[in-house]
């Protein structure tokens, strides 16, 4: 099946939100730019990409976003500074942001919802599969996460997206899925067959626990479907609307993200990242732990 199958080369990266949970710091700064110990958050998703074999990358952005096209775009004359003062190993990090991925900008004039984020995206994808990562969610496991979707999707040829259980009391702030374990799998009861997905239920009515961490490997017929969604009660055209119709043709696949998922989405979670970040960095780690551990609070 994995000869027959187009090849997943495309990512899609929304990034249009004002960042409002994060003013005044986001007043002239996108969020994605805000830093986690020493790379903006946007490019913790970049690099997951290029580690998972994606090659092109699509950014769907809104006003005040020309920083993160300028990070990640050559900056000779900064290289040439740091080199002549022999700041090598700076001028190469610099140099490798995005080395060897396409990069393509494309612009929501409308904060319209997370659905219509991604058609945004629909010409520059075509018809070919994708991802979609959300880039204030940092995914840190084992294996890329991303390459992990796309491993299941070569060997399943199935839309997939991934999942982590949450505590009852927070479903509500999640898409849920409802599904069932996938027999015959070399996943085991790791990855699952989604049946229907509930945009954030009240605890009560939740199918599952299992909540959607912003993590998607698509099918490109899922423009479609979003195309013919209605928006909700606020106007907005959800992702989930079309993965909902994914599931009723029988493709979508959930995988439990066995990793560690860091929602830098709000102010407490992106302190969370930057204190799980930064007790592993190399070089700031073992004095930063002992900087915490003196801490009298």
């Amino acid at each position: 099946m994995s000869g027959k199958l187009k090849k997943v080369r495309k990512a899609v990266l929304p990034v249009a939100g004002l960042g409002t949970r994060f003013l005044p710091a986001t007043k002239a700064i996108p969020k994605e730019m805000l830093t986690v110990v020493d790379k903006p958050l946007i490019q913790y998703a970049v690099e997951e990409c290029a580690a998972s074999g994606i090659t092109e990358l699509i950014f769907v952005t809104g006003r005040h976003k020309s920083e993160i096209e300028d990070h990640f775009d050559f900056a000779p004359e900064l290289e040439h500074f740091l080199e002549q003062r022999g700041k090598s190993e700076q001028a190469r990090a610099v140099h490798d942001i995005g080395k060897g991925l396409k990069f393509s900008y494309t612009r929501q004039s409308e904060a319209l919802g997370l659905g219509h984020a991604v058609l945004c995206a629909a010409e520059l994808v075509g018809d070919e599969p994708f991802v979609v990562l959300l880039g204030d969610v940092i995914m840190d496991g084992k294996i890329p996460a991303t390459r992990e979707l796309v491993e299941i999707y070569e060997a399943t040829g199935m839309g997939v997206i991934h999942v982590e259980r949450v505590p009852k009391e927070r479903v509500h702030l999640y898409g849920i899925i409802d599904a069932q374990p996938e027999k015959k799998t070399k996943w085991g009861d790791k990855v699952l067959r989604v049946k229907n997905l509930v945009e954030k239920p009240r605890p009560e009515v939740a199918p599952s626990n299992l909540a959607i961490t912003g993590r998607y490997l698509l099918p490109p017929e899922i423009f479609d479907y979003i195309r013919t969604a209605k928006p909700g009660a606020i106007g907005e055209i959800q992702l989930t609307d079309g993965l909902c119709r994914v599931a009723e043709k029988n493709k979508l696949l959930a995988c439990i993200y066995h990793g560690k998922t860091l929602d830098a989405g709000d102010k407490l979670g992106f302190l969370q990242a930057n204190v799980e970040l930064g007790l592993r960095d190399s070089k700031l780690g073992e004095s930063f732990r002992q900087y915490l551990r003196g801490l009298k609070l």
